[in-house]
């Protein structure tokens, strides 16, 4: 492992660190499940819509 490899990893490892134990990190938790669950709504909303429309377009005479 190169000596950039080896930076890169420890500065990931205390990023890391500092992200699970640091100022904010339970507001970043709170934030990343509020993410998460409007990543899913926003899914759920554009299969619903856009199963919605392929009926439409199917029953259209």
């Amino acid at each position: 492992m190169d000596l950039r490899q080896e930076f890169e990893a420890r500065v990931k490892k205390l990023e890391d660190f500092v992200e699970d134990k640091g100022l904010g990190s339970k507001q970043l938790k709170k934030a990343k499940k509020v993410q998460r669950n409007m990543n899913a709504v926003v899914l759920l909303g554009s299969l619903i819509t856009l199963a919605g429309v392929t009926i439409w377009m199917l029953n259209r005479d």
